[in-house]
């Protein structure tokens, strides 16, 4: 709408504004309700432009029982830790590679974020393929241990 053809253009100088008194335009009846009241009824139409998405739900949640949530570690974690687990006597040194038995750790899956240096024998429950990938280029291996 042209902005001179506006109802609030024309009605400038009026004090009233088309509401009849003054005393008739106050409160929140005169917009329809506080906030977001009306907003099934009269402030459809607002919604549906403004603001689409804020009723309904959307998505799906996976239920507790379903859901599989593991301890993980980085393959480049497990490359800068290889001297320090050495040393704790939590890995070994086998001819020119570090054995890693990381279910001592604590954990149950090795990701394959991270640079790996070390040939690292690593043992785990699970192993994403890009952890298998990245312990194989360096000279090491991936033992997948038996639950």
């Amino acid at each position: 709408m042209a902005v001179k053809n506006r109802k609030m253009r024309k009605k400038r100088g009026s004090r009233t504004m088309g509401r009849g008194s003054h005393k008739k335009a106050r409160g929140s009846g005169n917009r329809g309700g506080k906030g977001m009241a009306g907003t099934h009824k009269g402030k459809w139409t607002w919604v549906i432009k403004y603001a689409p998405d804020y009723f309904g739900r959307r998505g799906f949640k996976l239920p507790e029982e379903v859901r599989q949530s593991f301890t993980t570690i980085n393959v480049g974690e497990l490359d800068e830790l290889a001297e320090e687990l050495l040393a704790r006597g939590i890995a070994r040194q086998e001819k020119d590679r570090i054995e890693v038995d990381v279910s001592k750790l604590g954990v149950e899956k090795v990701l394959g974020s991270g640079k790996v240096t070390h040939a690292l024998v690593v043992k785990a429950r699970r192993f994403s393929s890009k952890a298998v990938e990245k312990i194989t280029q360096a000279g090491g291996e991936a033992v997948v241990l038996q639950e």
